[in-house]
C-alpha cells in the first residue's frame, strides 16, 4: 500500500507544483508523479540538513515535498529555456 500513496501523493504534488511554476500543459500525469516524488527527495535533502528521515505523511512533509517539487521545474525552466518561469 505505501507504493500506491506514494503515487498518488506524488501526483498531486507534481501536480500543484506545475500549475505553481505554470508548467502544467507541458506535462502528464506520469511527469507530475515522477517530479512529486524527486522533489519530494530534493525538499526532504534540503529542509532535513542532508539526512532523509521518514516522518510520515503530514502538512509539513507535504509542503517540504512541493517546494522540493518548486524548485526542480525551477531549475527545469532555467536550463530549457534560460528562465525560471
Amino acid at each position: 500500500m505505501g507504493i500506491i500513496l506514494w503515487l498518488i501523493v506524488g501526483g498531486v504534488i507534481g501536480w500543484l507544483a506545475s500549475l505553481i511554476m505554470r508548467t502544467d500543459a507541458q506535462q502528464g500525469i506520469l511527469l507530475n508523479i515522477v517530479v512529486g516524488i524527486v522533489g519530494a527527495f530534493i525538499g526532504g535533502l534540503i529542509f532535513s540538513g542532508g539526512s532523509i528521515n521518514e516522518s510520515g505523511l503530514n502538512l509539513t512533509s507535504f509542503l517540504v515535498s512541493l517546494v522540493g517539487a518548486v524548485i526542480l521545474l525551477a531549475i527545469v525552466n532555467l536550463v530549457r529555456r534560460g528562465s525560471v518561469r
